[in-house]
């Protein structure tokens, strides 16, 4: 049985070089990418069974190159490897099309088995990871929001909330809806008031659990 192909989409190349050192022997990595226009060519000319994607990263991070690549290699397979394990970023990711998601402390071995399995059509997590898919997906479904909830917002900041959960950083959503950094973290701010919340993570959250993030 031939190894399966992959490639390695991570904006750190001392981390990329880790990855295919602690990957070598066990798959064939046909290459790797940095941002999100050169992750997206990669995968596209080499067409590989696996590519392991970075979730946060300039230029709208993964979630960006999943639906770049989805419209025009709707099949392609990815497995997410990030440092972050808030179950936010599991979620987002998932629904945009990953079929795993691992964090960066997995060892070299695990990963391969990992790649190994996704690119045989299972659905692989670290066990951390899993219940919240599980509760997002197979359990009971959160009610929507409710009306007067949202009412509360205005048009941009639940477009700077649905950013939010999908992962940009303040300084992406600035770019993406042309105004400033200050005044995405006064909607951020305005936000937190009105729904009664803490952090970013918790708007985040808010957002994925009421299904307002597609």
């Amino acid at each position: 049985m031939t190894d399966p192909t992959v490639v390695i989409v991570d904006d750190h190349a001392l981390f990329r070089a880790g990855v295919r050192a602690e990957l070598e022997g066990l798959v064939d990595v046909r290459g790797e990418a940095a941002t999100v226009e050169a992750a997206v060519a990669l995968i596209l000319a080499a067409g590989p069974d696996v590519v392991l994607l970075d979730v946060h990263f300039p230029g709208g991070g993964g979630l960006e190159v999943l639906r770049r690549v989805a419209e025009s290699r709707p099949g392609q397979q990815f497995l997410a490897l990030s440092v972050s394990d808030a179950p936010e970023d599991v979620i987002a990711v998932i629904r945009a099309g990953a079929r795993g998601y691992v964090t960066k402390t997995i060892s070299g071995v695990d990963l391969a088995d990992a790649v190994r399995r996704v690119h045989e059509g299972d659905a692989v997590f670290s066990p951390r990871l899993a219940g919240f898919v599980l509760d997002a997906f197979t359990g009971a479904q959160p009610a929507p929001a409710e009306t007067t909830e949202l009412d509360q917002l205005t048009a941009r900041e639940r477009e700077v909330l649905q950013h939010l959960a999908r992962g940009y950083l303040y300084k992406e959503i600035a770019l993406r809806l042309g105004i400033s950094v200050k005044t995405v973290e006064a909607h951020v701010s305005a936000v937190l008031r009105k729904l009664q919340l803490s952090t970013r993570h918790e708007l985040s959250r808010w957002a994925v659990e009421r299904r307002l993030v597609d």
